[in-house]
């Protein structure tokens, strides 16, 4: 990059899955503007992100988001120093959509182009939200499609230290929240549900596994719900849930999620005594989970760094601002960038 670094600005491209998301970033810390599409009233009445739809919304928005990301920013495109995109991991004809806007950006301005690990950018947010914060750190990254541990030694470079076996937290939440009838998407659903209900109501398995592994599991509680449910065998309807039916199992789910990802965390904190703790992901956003973590005995003490609510879910920011760490780091992207589906931050 040209220039001071810290006057560097960069624009940050997100089309992952089902939100299109552009923002402008100075210096790699400050965020002039974060724009962001959701999607989720288009997939609700499928009950989850159909691929092709997402990729059609983010065509028909990402143009507009540019311009709009760049006039809420009051800079205009040529003094933009940089070009940071979402390349991996996600939908591909969603990542698609993203790379082509961006390859055509730092083209046509003659600037630098960088590809960003979506997950690594999570677990970025946090150091974009406190700028003092500093390695070592362990951090959970909870989202509908992802659910793992890193430690950071150096930033910008997440070590998978565990990650879910099979349903990612998100999905686990989405999935239940369909069983109690409470629409989509279903983590602001059970967390709503939940506000009224009793956590103690229904008892659910909790997926913490081996207590000498970091890995996590939500199959076995989200099928405890669905036997209780419907029972197991024949495949029955779902019954007609009360209102406080309905709030006390979300309570009951939302407590079993949450205590295994605070379990979790706990004991890869006990690994790296003199880390940080933060969290990232949708499910980051999530109030019990934060409160957990916070009241932790074994977590007392410890530095909690929990990013803003805009920086928890999809967002360009955390793009944008772990993009200007990669670029001020020599690191460049050719137009040959390609979409992959799997992050360089899992096996």
């Amino acid at each position: 990059m040209q220039g001071n670094p810290e006057d560097v600005l960069v624009l940050g491209i997100e089309s992952s899955c089902d939100e299109t998301a552009v923002a402008v970033v100075r210096g790699g810390k400050e965020i002039l503007s974060n724009e962001i599409f959701s999607q989720a009233s288009l997939h609700a009445e499928h009950g989850g992100v159909v691929p092709e739809l997402a990729g059609r919304s983010h065509l028909e928005r990402i143009l507009p988001l540019v311009q709009r990301a760049l006039e809420k920013a009051g800079v205009e495109k040529e003094e933009l120093g940089g070009i940071a995109v979402t390349n991996r991991p996600g939908l591909i004809g969603c990542l698609l959509v993203g790379l082509s806007v961006a390859k055509t950006l730092a083209l046509s301005l003659g600037i630098p182009l960088i590809g960003v690990d979506h997950i690594q950018a999570h677990i970025h947010a946090s150091f974009l939200a406190d700028p003092g914060l500093k390695p070592p750190l362990v951090v959970l990254v909870a989202s509908g499609g992802h659910t793992s541990l890193y430690s950071v030694e150096r930033e910008g470079e997440g070590v998978l230290l565990g990650q879910t076996r099979d349903d990612a937290a998100g999905e686990a939440l989405d999935k239940a929240a369909a069983m109690l009838g409470l629409g989509y998407p279903g983590g602001p659903a059970i967390e709503k549900a939940a506000q009224g209900g009793d956590p103690s109501a229904l008892a659910l398995p909790r997926g913490t596994l081996d207590k000498k592994s970091l890995d996590l599991s939500f199959s076995g509680l989200k099928t405890s719900l669905l036997y209780h449910l419907r029972g197991p065998g024949i495949q029955r309807p779902f019954p007609e849930l009360s209102g406080e039916e309905q709030r006390d199992l979300a309570a009951s789910f939302q407590e079993a999620v949450m205590d295994t990802l605070c379990t979790k965390l706990e004991r890869a904190a006990l690994l790296h005594p003199e880390a940080a703790i933060s969290v990232g992901g949708g499910v980051a956003a999530n109030k019990r989970l934060r409160e957990k973590i916070a009241q932790s005995k074994i977590l007392r003490g410890r530095r909690l760094a929990f990013p803003p609510l805009a920086l928890c879910g999809d967002n360009a920011a955390m793009i944008a601002g772990l993009g200007h760490l990669l670029l001020s780091r020599g690191e460049r992207s050719d137009l040959g960038l390609e979409a992959r589906a799997r992050s360089r931050a899992q096996i």
